[in-house]
């Protein structure tokens, strides 16, 4: 499988490139970066990486790239979707999909038009942590009855995970609560049918807010709050409280303990322990077998479609 990484350097970029590094019969044999040629150059060069370009489309015209990743900022995601579907290629995508929800229907549209693979990167989907609790829900083991998560951060600037500038503005509903939304969905098989947001002032220099509270409650009853923060002085990441009628498990990344500390065995969950690598794993066996991946751009647009609901909530409170 030879992919081409379009935001390699970033901080993304480089996790996705770490986890291509650990799969067999899989290697990044184009790198994209932004308007710094030399700086995509010398990455390319440090990491043995064959092309190195400023420009998608020259990547996509080559016929030793078979899929693309685009680790590359929100506001572009749904038009490099749509540039990579067009030109014949196989497509996963950094959340969100979109961050308007029209984006999102014409590029669910486009994927169902071209029969492509093209999948969103819902890490969430595919960590041991949560794939364990997934696993019991469909046995019929665990019911999942409340998340409580809480996403924070200390971004009072405009920088990215690895505290380097940004040369775009982050987005804490379309990017850091996409996760979550998505997650809750999944995790219950059912949409929200109703949801409430709320979020503090408006940065004077970013324009967004830095603190937001989101409520969602699907069909069955099973709630979902979610805090979110910009402004929290201490450990960055996301925390997921699953209060279920068999337990309650917390949830860090790829790691799981039960509501008392305990940790939870997961090595039998998956062939790593690495979310991005699973992801990265499935993206690449969806287009070997042909056929479509978990966390596709239609599995993943009902999340697409709580999220503008929840705008609409935080437009209404303004």
């Amino acid at each position: 499988m030879r992919v081409c990484i379009a935001g390699a350097a970033g901080a993304f970029g480089m996790k996705h490139l770490e986890a291509i590094n650990a799969i067999e019969d899989a290697e990044v044999v184009s790198v994209v970066g932004s308007s710094n040629l030399e700086k995509i150059k010398a990455f390319a060069a440090e990491h043995n990486i064959p092309h190195y370009t400023t420009d998608l489309a020259e990547s996509l015209a080559r016929d030793d790239v078979d899929c693309v990743i685009l680790a590359t900022p929100t506001q572009m995601h749904a038009a490099q979707v749509k540039q990579c579907l067009k030109a014949g290629k196989h497509v996963q995508t950094e959340i969100p999909m979109a961050d308007k929800i029209e984006d999102a229907k014409e590029i669910v549209a486009l994927q169902k038009e071209t029969g492509l693979v093209a999948m969103a990167g819902h890490t969430r989907r595919f960590n041991p942590s949560h794939q364990w609790i997934q696993n019991k829900v469909q046995a019929g083991e665990l019911n999942v009855l409340q998340m409580d998560v809480q996403t924070y951060f200390f971004r009072r600037t405009n920088t990215n995970a690895k505290g380097e500038a940004r040369s775009w503005t982050d987005h804490l509903l379309w990017h850091h609560a996409c996760h979550t939304v998505d997650l809750f969905q999944y995790q219950t098989g059912e949409t929200a049918s109703q949801v409430q947001a709320m979020q503090g002032p408006i940065h004077p220099d970013l324009g967004i807010a830095l603190d937001m509270s989101v409520g969602m409650k699907v069909p069955s009853g099973a709630l979902c709050t979610l805090s979110l923060s910009f402004n929290n002085d201490g450990p960055f990441g996301t925390f997921f409280r699953y209060i279920c009628d068999k337990g309650t498990y917390v949830a860090r990344y790829d790691d799981l303990e039960d509501g008392k500390g305990n940790p939870i065995d997961l090595s039998g969950v998956a062939v790593s322990f690495n979310g991005i690598e699973l992801q990265d794993r499935e993206f690449f066996a969806a287009i070997r077998e042909g056929r479509e991946p978990n966390s596709s751009l239609r599995q993943c647009y009902p999340a697409m479609e709580t999220l503008d609901s929840l705008e609409k909530c935080l437009e209404a409170g303004q």
